[in-house]
């Protein structure tokens, strides 16, 4: 039923009707833009945590990594070691047979 604005049916009263289905609707629509904010803010936080344990994972991977090559360079290095000692017994070896030679000349 319309209003009358004085002896004239009112002209307004479509106008204010369609406003408030339309500020209805807007409100539907913001309670749905509001529910996705919410689970938009909610997934961000696990992905949140899900990159907190990645880059967890990946420092491990960092560390395990660093002393496994720590550990190739020890053995990598063995080899070397062992042909260094060999040298050094070779060398005092003749050094000590030409020191023995020199004293048997000399007849100490």
């Amino acid at each position: 039923m319309l209003e009358k604005c004085g002896n004239e049916p009112c002209h307004l009263v479509p106008r204010v009707e369609a406003l408030e289905r339309a500020n209805e609707q807007h409100g539907n629509t913001h309670r749905e833009v509001f529910d996705r904010l919410r689970e938009l803010e909610r997934l961000e936080g696990i992905q949140g945590e899900q990159y907190k344990n990645i880059l967890e994972k990946l420092d491990n991977l960092t560390r395990r990594h660093d002393e496994l090559n720590r550990k190739l360079s020890e053995l990598e290095a063995k080899p070397a070691k062992r042909w260094d000692k060999l040298a050094e017994t070779v060398l005092v070896a003749i050094a000590t047979g030409v020191v023995c030679f020199l004293l048997g000349r000399v007849g100490l």
